[in-house]
């Protein structure tokens, strides 16, 4: 997280009004939960998840094991049944 001085940014009545408040501390502001994404969102990383899950899923049910699927995607036993068994 960058820090942004509030005199670059606010005018200065609303930093006079914020000063009745607090004064030399650093304060978070929140976004608002409208402009909130889901982890992995903008990275592609949740699709890729997602496309690999949907790939072990579609392989077990074609008759790999439970095994075979964590050898072949590098991931925990416990991990694959997580995938496998989820809905």
């Amino acid at each position: 997280m960058k820090y942004v001085k509030a005199t670059a940014i606010l005018p200065e009545k609303l930093i006079l009004e914020i000063q009745k408040y607090v004064q030399g501390e650093t304060i978070y502001i929140p976004k608002p939960e409208a402009a909130y994404q889901k982890w992995g969102a903008r990275s592609g990383s949740r699709k890729m998840i997602d496309d690999r899950n949907a790939s072990i899923k579609t392989a077990f049910k074609s008759g790999s094991s439970i095994n075979q699927l964590s050898e072949e995607y590098c991931l925990s036993i416990e991990t694959i049944k997580k995938v496998v068994y989820s809905k």
